[in-house]
């Protein structure tokens, strides 16, 4: 099966490090146009050069998510100077932790305005070019968290639940259009907001005794499924949240399985 994602116009905010940053890469290299948005220009100024150096046509952007001038700036310059906009990937997320009577207003405020709004307005300002293409392709951010909340992590969980409800809520709306939208939901992926492989070795092992494949993701995963999800071959997938957690819920103890397989390998 060949994907081909050449020539393709792809948005992707978040991009400046992590998986954001090897979202734009495997783009590029599949022959995609790849615009990177982040609001830290110098981690946006490093994925800049790592992109020019794979497709001189790529592009980047300073963007806050949350500033709905801004990104429709952007999208209008796009859409003018390249014509269309075929995939956005709403990457760009934040976490807070801490007990739910201990979060301020301010800290809540913050999660909930990148996560969720500004999930909203980049996927408002792209409609109106994918709705005249009559094509398009929206992938979303969502988490494991939307799905099974972590105790102390309810303010993250919350926003992420909200834009797997979003993205249920646009399929429905942009179906006749033949606009897609799909959210994924990582599960335990080493990035710099989670710190997973900084964690002293006890915690990591029980950190890797939920998941029925007992190793990290890697942001290799999420771009590859990126790919899949963006090409022909996913046309009729919509409205979906992608468990890509390694097996977090194939089974209750998942841990068991590797304690059998030791007995039986003596």
């Amino acid at each position: 099966m060949q994907i081909d994602l050449r020539d393709k116009v792809a948005i992707v905010t978040g991009a400046g490090r992590g998986i954001g940053r090897q979202i734009c890469l495997t783009l590029a290299r599949e022959g995609v146009i790849t615009v990177a948005l982040d609001v830290t220009t110098e981690a946006l100024a490093e994925v800049t050069g790592q992109l020019l150096a794979i497709d001189p046509r790529s592009r980047s952007y300073p963007c806050d998510v949350r500033d709905a001038a801004r990104i429709g700036e952007i999208v209008a310059e796009l859409d003018a100077s390249l014509g269309r906009i075929d995939l956005l990937v709403n990457n760009a997320g934040v976490v807070d932790s801490g007990p739910i009577d201990t979060v301020d207003e301010a800290r809540w405020d913050f999660v909930q305005d990148v996560n969720v709004k500004g999930t909203f307005l980049m996927c408002r300002a792209v409609i109106p070019v994918m709705k005249r293409q009559r094509s398009g392709r929206i992938i979303n951010a969502a988490s494991f968290a939307a799905i099974v909340p972590r105790v102390g992590g309810v303010t993250y969980a919350a926003s992420k639940a909200a834009v797997a409800h979003l993205t249920r809520g646009l399929a429905g709306e942009l179906g006749p259009w033949d606009i897609t939208v799909n959210a994924y939901a990582p599960g335990m992926i080493p990035t710099s907001m989670n710190h997973f492989t900084e964690l002293p070795q006890p915690e990591q092992d029980a950190l890797l005794d939920t998941l029925t494949l007992h190793r990290w993701g890697s942001a290799d995963d999420i771009g590859d499924l990126i790919c899949f999800l963006a090409s022909d071959r996913a046309a009729y997938i919509t409205g979906s949240l992608i468990d890509i957690s390694g097996g977090k819920l194939a089974t209750q103890l998942p841990r068991e399985a590797y304690e059998l397989a030791a007995a039986e390998n003596g």
